[in-house]
């Protein structure tokens, strides 16, 4: 029995953006906790639907997996934010903390879309993305 190149690519589906992000910031912390805005991209704008945090303690989490964690928020969304959050001594924050950092972020972005720029933002399909300023606007 051979194995052919098509069967190894199905076994290994290619690695996203976001898993890449996923397991260097995992590296980088070995624990921290995700603060996630999910937004609604238009034209013009990347509106803030709706918004959670999840603590990451490995690096086995796909963009798959993340995915299915979203299916059930509110409104649609077309991208998601993630910022990173780690503990004093590293590891994930606490949850009374995470609320209240998970706030914070959430008021910048609403003050500032391009502070979405500041996390690691992907669309849909798990790739990088980033906002640019309208220059015609500005």
């Amino acid at each position: 029995m051979s194995i052919s190149d098509q069967d190894v690519a199905d076994a290994n589906p290619p690695m996203l953006d976001f898993d890449d992000w996923l397991k260097a910031a995992f590296a980088e912390t070995e624990g921290f906790t995700a603060l996630v805005v999910l937004v609604e991209i238009t034209e013009t704008d990347a509106k803030p639907v709706a918004s959670t945090f999840f603590h990451v303690i490995g690096d086995e989490a796909t963009w798959k997996d993340v995915r299915k964690m979203f299916a059930s928020a509110p409104g649609g969304w077309d991208g998601a934010v993630f910022f990173t959050a780690t503990s004093r001594d590293g590891g994930p924050i606490e949850e009374p903390l995470a609320r209240v950092e998970l706030r914070r972020v959430e008021a910048e972005i609403g003050d500032d879309r391009l502070r979405i720029n500041d996390g690691a933002f992907f669309d849909r399909k798990g790739r990088r993305m980033r906002i640019d300023e309208d220059e015609a606007a500005a």
